[in-house]
């Protein structure tokens, strides 16, 4: 599958839970990989082989310009969950403003490729900020003159994400597992291996140019299932859990967010409140790939 105009590939994010799949992909597709690299975070990279780092970050047009010279593609992938105001990281600086930094610097050197992460829920009138700076960085996507491609995930599993991995944590120690509200709500997580897979055949795919493509898994579940699902894939009984009104946890958010360790911010309780869930056929029939079972998926990561 490799293409002989995608062999040296530009990502930022590399380091990231995802981006070290995605890594992983390209270089099994035998692409020559240079990563932008935040100074201290060099480490992260360790154990995914050949590949080359850039110290910068998407905020400096110079790094990004000297570090995608002579790259075929970039893959864009960087974002925050949660903003620290303190050293600028904020939506509207990392999601919007990094994003047409790198598009700028992707034109300047001639890229031919550029794949974009966002997020499922991204939209025209979004109620969180998160998906509203994300709508603003597709918009700049969708203006730009490089051949772009555009992936919106759910939930995304595997080894050491922050999702599962905290929910099967609290399983483990805690005698009742915390819900916030009825827990009724639908996601469809999905492998990062799929996603890396997407990200990487997409350079490859001239068909999937000015396309984007809600990523999700097979099944949509709610968040009390998902957490019996986790459960199961450890080996152990049905979770006791403790339900948390809305109406509570709301007023509680608004105050504790400032505090590093309180586990939510307003923003992303807006999201939490919403359905993840999309149409996921298209994505698996364009990229050629096999939907896993959520009870196979978490088995696998779990076991």
């Amino acid at each position: 599958m490799q293409s002989p105009s995608m062999r040296r590939v530009f990502v930022t994010g590399g380091t990231g839970f995802v981006g070290r799949a995605v890594v992983q992909a390209l270089r099994a597709e035998g692409c020559a990989v240079r990563c932008l690299v935040r100074r201290g975070s060099e480490r992260d990279l360790r154990g995914l082989g050949a590949i080359e780092r850039i110290e910068g970050d998407v905020m400096s047009r110079q790094s990004l310009d000297q570090g995608m010279a002579g790259c075929d593609a970039v893959i864009h992938l960087v974002g925050i969950i949660r903003e620290h105001s303190s050293i600028g990281a904020t939506f509207e600086r990392v999601h919007t403003q990094g994003t047409i930094n790198v598009l700028e610097a992707a034109a300047a050197v001639g890229a031919r490729r550029y794949v974009h992460m966002s997020a499922l829920g991204t939209r025209a009138g979004a109620r969180s900020r998160y998906h509203q700076t994300k709508w603003a960085a597709e918009e700049a996507v969708r203006a730009s003159p490089v051949p772009w491609t555009i992936f919106r995930p759910s939930i995304i599993y595997g080894r050491g994400d922050g999702f599962v991995t905290l929910l099967a944590r609290m399983i483990q120690r805690l005698p009742v597992v915390p819900v916030i509200g009825a827990g009724r709500q639908r996601l469809q997580p999905l492998p990062v291996t799929h996603v890396a897979e997407g990200f990487v055949r997409a350079l490859m795919l001239d068909a999937t140019v000015k396309h984007t493509y809600d990523v999700g898994g097979p099944e949509p579940v709610t968040m009390v299932d998902l957490i019996d699902r986790v459960a199961a894939a450890m080996g152990r009984r049905r979770p006791l859990k403790v339900h948390a009104p809305l109406g509570l946890v709301r007023p509680l958010t608004a105050v504790l967010h400032r505090f590093p360790d309180y586990p939510l911010t307003p923003d992303q309780l807006l999201m939490l409140e919403e359905e993840s869930t999309c149409e996921p056929g298209p994505f698996y029939e364009t990229f050629g790939l096999v939907p896993i079972s959520l009870g196979a998926g978490l088995a696998a990561m779990l076991a």
